[in-house]
């Protein structure tokens, strides 16, 4: 099945990437592999990194791919099947998975949407920095190590108790995505 897909060359666009199995911890457990695939891919098909959150079980991201470039799902396909090929092998699959000589990994496919505007990317990348709060894994963005919120607060973009003070206002603007 093919799957209508937004199509921009050089936009914006916020993804969601989920672990087949979302009780495992496989994206923080081999992060440092992952930052590598994600290194190698972006060596051969550029595109820019303008937010991402790893938590163990799926991944937020926001890129801007290139004016000449729209082609976000072979990047995704590459970082995937990168991915997949460094880890050690025994998960369970489904005879689907098995008969493509799929690694059960991954789920098939992502979300993606389209950017529309400043405001529109500016809630995504705060929704990227809360998501570690949002699913109880530290109290405090900043708390988070696999977040490009770091290079945020580097950059002087925001400070680094973001999102604190008013807690229980944020929990509900950054609701579940």
């Amino acid at each position: 099945m093919r799957y209508r897909r937004a199509g921009i060359p050089g936009a914006s666009y916020f993804f969601t990437v989920n672990l087949a199995d979302r009780c495992r911890t496989l994206l923080v457990d081999y992060a440092n592999v992952l930052r590598a695939v994600f290194q190698e891919v972006r060596s051969r098909h550029p595109f820019q990194i303008d937010a991402i959150v790893i938590l163990p079980d799926h991944l937020h991201a926001i890129w801007t791919l290139p004016v000449y470039d729209k082609d976000f799902s072979t990047r995704w396909m590459l970082i995937k099947s990168g991915f997949s090929r460094r880890l050690p092998t025994g998960e369970s699959r489904n005879k689907s998975r098995a008969g493509k000589g799929e690694r059960g990994i991954w789920q098939r496919r992502f979300w993606e949407h389209l950017l529309r505007d400043e405001n529109d990317y500016e809630k995504h990348v705060d929704y990227i920095h809360y998501n570690p709060v949002k699913h109880g894994y530290v109290v405090r963005p900043v708390d988070w190590p696999h977040s490009s919120i770091h290079r945020f607060i580097i950059e002087g973009i925001v400070s680094p108790d973001w999102a604190v003070a008013n807690r229980n206002e944020d929990n509900d603007k950054y609701g579940e995505r």
